[in-house]
């Protein structure tokens, strides 16, 4: 509805759309500076450290589940069969992009995380394309033929097939599918519980095996690497949580521009801090795709603008 001119809906309505910004930039900020933080878990490697997260994130839900005196909505989901089943193949999924990203971070490769969430809106596409039934408009298309373009520049002039990225913008694409297949009936943090809950026996079977063959880091780093890493928990619960709280307030096409400050904070970070190799061929990739990005953006501007002048003017 539209409000009449003598209407106070400036001063109303602004409040929660600055407290949605402020939400949604500290949600994809603290996803921006995820490499950063999990350098600090160093000597811990990559599986280990992904172990202690799931773990560490199932304690945080679950105070966040008594704070809010949520038990009741957790239980009433787990007993949906197949809200039970899409979560643990939610879990599937972002257990692999955790264990991707992590790897990449520790091991010199920050910058093909940031493809990754990079090319992330390109595939969401395509899976809207081959799993929604959804429409693709021509600067889709043309925004997913130059991301094909910077894939097999990056492969063949650059001489390294970008697994890391395409694995990343895979796993969390189809992670977001599955997130939109259960819609608004599993909330943020029901979600992620059920999620860590069927990743827990990966988890200890992963310690199982670290602590037989290199040996549990965990303990043996000092009280602050302790620290840290039982902040993994928090550092993965509360950008969820922040996200929700904006996406709440703003339109979707807001939440969509304000995504990449996420990869773009991670670039810096790999290019500028860790000085990561940006070789011409590398650059011309990266350049590949920020104008697919150019064209979708600019695509979803236009159809929000087409989208709101369609809305029925009621006074």
């Amino acid at each position: 509805m539209t409000p009449s001119p003598s209407a106070p809906a400036g001063p109303v309505a602004a409040p929660p759309r600055r407290s949605g910004l402020l939400f949604a930039v500290g949600a994809y900020g603290l996803w921006g500076g995820m490499p950063a933080f999990f350098l600090l878990l160093a000597p811990a490697g990559a599986f280990e450290i992904v172990a202690w997260r799931i773990l560490f994130t199932l304690v945080f839900c679950a105070l966040l589940l008594t704070v809010t005196r949520s038990w009741r909505r957790f239980a009433a989901i787990v007993r949906q069969p197949r809200l039970l089943f899409l979560m643990g193949l939610a879990g599937a999924f972002i257990y692999v992009n955790w264990q991707v990203f992590v790897f990449a971070a520790l091991h010199g490769q920050v910058l093909e995380t940031s493809l990754g969430y990079f090319i992330n809106p390109i595939f969401t596409v395509v899976l809207g394309v081959a799993f929604l039934r959804e429409k693709v408009r021509p600067l889709q298309w043309v925004a997913m033929g130059f991301g094909v373009i910077a894939v097999l520049v990056l492969a063949f002039n650059y001489g390294e097939f970008p697994w890391i990225s395409l694995t990343l913008a895979t796993s969390f694409g189809l992670y977001g599918l599955i997130k939109k297949l259960a819609g608004a009936r599993v909330d943020a943090v029901s979600g992620l519980t059920l999620e860590t809950i069927w990743l827990v026996p990966v988890a200890v079977a992963v310690l199982l095996v670290v602590s037989s063959t290199d040996g549990i880091v965990f303990g043996t780093a000092g009280t602050t690497h302790v620290v840290i890493m039982a902040l993994s928990g928090v550092i993965t619960g509360v950008p969820l949580l922040l996200f929700a709280a904006g996406a709440r307030r703003l339109p979707l096409v807001t939440m969509g521009m304000i995504q990449y400050l996420a990869p773009v904070l991670t670039f810096v970070f790999g290019a500028f801090i860790l000085h990561e190799a940006m070789p011409p061929e590398r650059w011309a990739g990266f350049s590949l795709v920020w104008f697919a990005i150019v064209l979708l953006t600019t695509d979803m501007l236009v159809q929000g603008r087409l989208s709101r002048r369609a809305l029925p003017q009621l006074g």
